[in-house]
């Protein structure tokens, strides 16, 4: 397709989950000429509800982006677009705040920017583990507070992860009596072991050979390494987080080793990174951000990325008048 050049947008989102709408309903309330590219991949889209989101809890997760996208039709300066930002450039400006950006859209379409957001999120590596990916978000869960109610009372296994998360075992002890330690034979100190057994969670130092469903599809058991089943009603996995960041990385942001795994780029309080206009915010930038922090970052983010646009209109409004 011909490469085509569009208006200038004073901000470019990139990636239309929580964050990057919540970013953009804070730009359009202040008339920020906004576009929101958006590739309909949120990392929750596997889970059919919501949980521990005021006045959405047990609500589909799409429907909130799907009404998120109607809010922001009310304001004229806010675009959504379905589809990819495929690479971005910087562009001189009158000095280094000013400097804006060149994006490139994967429908061959190019559009300048003041400034760009990238709020793309994360993807979840899961353990490989034969059966185990195609129960996620149905049986197979990351977060107690997420999804433990809904399968309380029921059989819950707990899978280390790269390293040992006994923790999440001792917070689903506290929806269900039934709760199995599944170690892998990782090593667990005197004081963490003694902790599990004291309150009846059962330790399993044989490693997990796969994820067995019953008759419809849903999990069912756990086949260990000898060949011994466990039923289970639920399993909690602790997958790698792997942020989505390859246009931070290729702009040059720094990055650094995230407490949680991973390496995730470097933001300020507000969003900023290391490179003049560029920001981000979400799961991109901290695998800790369930909705209700991804939309908390994103707003605050989006207020603050006016904010810094108004310093920069004030400043050419002196040298204008000067």
């Amino acid at each position: 397709m011909e490469n085509r050049t569009q208006p200038k947008y004073d901000v470019v989102i990139v990636g239309g989950g929580p964050a990057g709408l919540s970013a953009a309903l804070m730009l359009g309330r202040s008339r920020r000429r906004v576009l929101v590219v958006d590739e309909g991949r949120p990392r929750n889209r596997f889970a059919g509800h919501m949980h521990g989101v005021l006045g959405r809890d047990h609500t589909s997760p799409l429907e909130l982006l799907a009404e998120g996208r109607r809010e922001l039709g009310r304001y004229d300066g806010v675009e959504v677009r379905d589809g990819a930002v495929v690479g971005a450039t910087r562009t001189a400006g009158a000095d280094a705040e000013a400097t804006g950006f060149l994006v490139e859209l994967d429908d061959g379409t190019t559009v300048t920017t003041r400034r760009l957001l990238v709020t793309s999120g994360l993807r979840d590596e899961l353990p490989e583990v034969p059966g185990l990916a195609e129960l996620w978000g149905r049986g197979v869960f990351v977060c107690p507070y997420c999804d433990g109610w809904e399968v309380r009372d029921r059989r819950i296994a707990v899978l280390a992860g790269e390293q040992p998360n006994p923790h999440q075992a001792q917070l689903m002890r506290q929806l269900s009596d039934d709760v199995v330690f599944l170690s892998g034979g990782r090593q667990i100190d005197d004081a963490t072991r003694s902790g599990l057994l004291a309150r009846g969670i059962r330790i399993e130092e044989r490693p997990l050979a796969r994820v067995e469903t019953d008759t419809e599809g849903e999990l069912a058991a756990l086949e260990l390494a000898d060949g011994e089943t466990i039923p289970v009603d639920a399993l909690l996995v602790a997958p790698v987080p792997a942020p989505l960041d390859g246009l931070l990385r290729a702009l040059g942001a720094a990055h650094a080793e995230h407490p949680m795994g991973g390496s995730f780029v470097v933001v300020d309080a507000m969003g900023r990174t290391d490179v003049p206009g560029l920001w981000a915010a979400g799961n991109v930038s901290d695998p800790r951000s369930s909705v209700p922090f991804a939309m908390a970052g994103g707003n605050f983010t989006g207020a603050a990325m006016n904010a810094a646009l108004v310093e920069e209109e004030i400043a050419a409004a002196i040298a204008a008048a000067s």
